[in-house]
């Protein structure tokens, strides 16, 4: 059946900048958390050749989830509207899914999370939540939390009535907790095929792709993890959030080009290995310039702590080594010289954190004084 001629017009703009055509069927106010579709089935047979509407069903918001800006400086993104108007639903929990949920709501994304619901005494069943709080809190600030039990017909019933004004899902499920639930990408595509998918799993391999697998593991098959210490931070899900926000911006280009729906999916173990190359090419060995074989670039301790140094390129190097009152060239070879490591460590150890951050905005050096953890 041929769409009415505005729904038309505003299909061909679809296609042509990824813009929404939900607000023709589908109303929701994050603030309020309830959701409302007025669709018809002329609607529905052109966006998702479905025939059957589905009752509107009041959403459970996560009350902390409410309209609040996202607001730590610390990993908070520069908002662009490349994801305007693109509805993003995601059903991972840990951290990879809602880090890449994250950096869809930065990119101007309507984002809601599908969550099970909380156990009692709890506000949600993720257990980010547990390990970190403030962590869960800063994740999803912009994201619309809803609570379901995908297990039941009445969860299944919500998923359905997000799916229908949804561009891309995320999972973070094996294979074959995907099938159980009914999201497996065959089951989906069929059902709505102008539906985007982004699987995140623990590897890609086949062979351990039904293998359970955490953070540390991965980076440690990757060769990132060093005997007897733990990771500095979650390198493996932190780069496959990164990979999985990246797929989702291919598979809407891709459904643009095309016209249909696609899946991608995003390894963390392939993540972990992508992060270790430098390591594997030799650059970060002790051997390696950027693994302190190069005396512009190591951490030294100080007067009263320890500095990072990343005076790397020449013309760095050679105001390191004059400040440190070295003969040097700022060349890579000379730079590699123990005699130049020693001077340079020399200096460093009998000058003061608060004086070197003076003198690296004076004389153009990169550094940065690191903070006592102990105090």
């Amino acid at each position: 059946m041929p769409a009415p001629p505005a729904l038309r017009r505003q299909t061909s703009l679809c296609r042509a900048g990824l813009r929404e055509i939900h607000v023709f069927f589908a109303l929701y106010s994050p603030c309020t958390g309830h959701s409302r579709l007025i669709f018809s089935e002329q609607t529905l047979s052109l966006r998702l050749n479905a025939s059957a509407s589905i009752p509107a069903i009041k959403t459970d918001s996560h009350p902390q989830q409410r309209c609040r800006p996202y607001q730590n400086h610390k990993i908070t993104m520069r908002h662009h509207p490349t994801l305007q108007g693109i509805r993003v639903l995601s059903l991972a929990l840990n951290l990879p899914g809602p880090a890449a949920l994250l950096r869809c709501h930065q990119m101007g994304a309507i984002c809601t999370k599908l969550e099970p619901p909380p156990p009692e005494g709890s506000s949600s069943a993720d257990p980010m939540a547990q390990y970190s709080p403030a962590a869960y809190r800063e994740l999803h600030q912009g994201v619309r939390v809803l609570h379901a039990n995908l297990k039941t017909e009445e969860g299944q019933l919500l998923l359905q009535q997000e799916l229908l004004v949804t561009d891309v899902l995320i999972t973070s499920f094996r294979p074959g907790a995907l099938i159980k639930l009914g999201v497996d990408w065959e089951h989906l595509h069929a059902r709505y095929p102008q539906l985007c998918m982004v699987r995140i799993q623990g590897d890609l391999n086949a062979e351990a792709a039904s293998q359970p697998g955490h953070d540390l593991t991965y980076q440690a098959e990757a060769g990132l993890v060093s005997p007897g210490h733990m990771p500095t931070s979650l390198h493996a899900d932190m780069a496959g959030a990164l990979s999985a926000a990246e797929a989702l911006l291919q598979a809407l280009l891709e459904r643009e080009r095309s016209g249909t729906g696609v899946v991608r999916d995003v390894g963390l173990a392939q993540a972990a290995h992508w992060l270790a190359q430098p390591l594997h090419w030799g650059l970060t060995t002790p051997n390696g310039d950027v693994g302190g074989a190069h005396a512009g670039y190591r951490v030294y301790a100080t007067a009263d702590g320890h500095v990072a140094v990343a005076a790397l390129e020449p013309h760095f190097a050679r105001q390191l080594c004059a400040l440190a009152g070295v003969e040097c060239d700022g060349s890579v070879q000379a730079m590699r010289t123990p005699a130049v490591h020693d001077q340079i460590a020399r200096f460093l150890q009998t000058t003061a954190g608060t004086d070197l951050e003076r003198l690296s905005v004076e004389k153009d050096i990169p550094l940065h004084v690191l903070a006592d953890r102990n105090k």
